[in-house]
């Protein structure tokens, strides 16, 4: 995995809203910030991985 911005916000429900802005629809969440995070890095890892299937990476 190449290194990915992510960004990192706070809903008013509390809950960690993480993207990754240099992969089209790479979101995802948390509870935690910890959850947030994993949940990001495994999003980039399947976007990463569906681009180099469609042999756009």
């Amino acid at each position: 995995m190449e290194e990915c911005q992510i960004v990192i916000r706070r809903d008013d429900a509390g809950y960690y809203i993480a993207t990754c802005p240099t992969l089209k629809g790479c979101h995802s969440y948390g509870t935690t910030l910890e959850e947030a995070l994993d949940n990001i890095k495994e999003c980039i890892q399947l976007c990463e991985q569906e681009l180099e299937e469609e042999g756009q990476n």
